[in-house]
């Protein structure tokens, strides 16, 4: 299962040493539970907003709960909104 994770500070509710927090605990959230990372990816330094971005497998669907449950509690520790989760349907060309 391949899902990509989004999060973000649009709103900027976060201060930087907060969003580098934020961006830290998601993503050791991640390494926790994924299988493989494919994939990183992170807003310009000199965009208006920041976001985080990651590509990753899932060794099993059955983990898909419990990654979301993990993601939710860090994502109400900060307070924010909501974090994206996208499962990708991947097709060869």
């Amino acid at each position: 299962m391949i899902v990509y994770i989004s999060i973000g500070n649009s709103d900027d509710k976060l201060t930087q040493a907060e969003w580098a927090e934020f961006v830290t605990q998601v993503g050791g959230q991640i390494n926790a539970w994924a299988s493989e990372v494919h994939g990183k990816w992170f807003s310009s330094p000199d965009s208006p907003w920041q976001n985080a971005c990651w590509c990753v497998e899932l060794k099993d669907e059955t983990y898909a709960f419990d990654v979301r449950d993990a993601l939710t509690k860090v994502r109400q520790h900060f307070q924010q909104d909501s974090i994206a989760w996208a499962v990708a349907e991947t097709e060869f060309i």
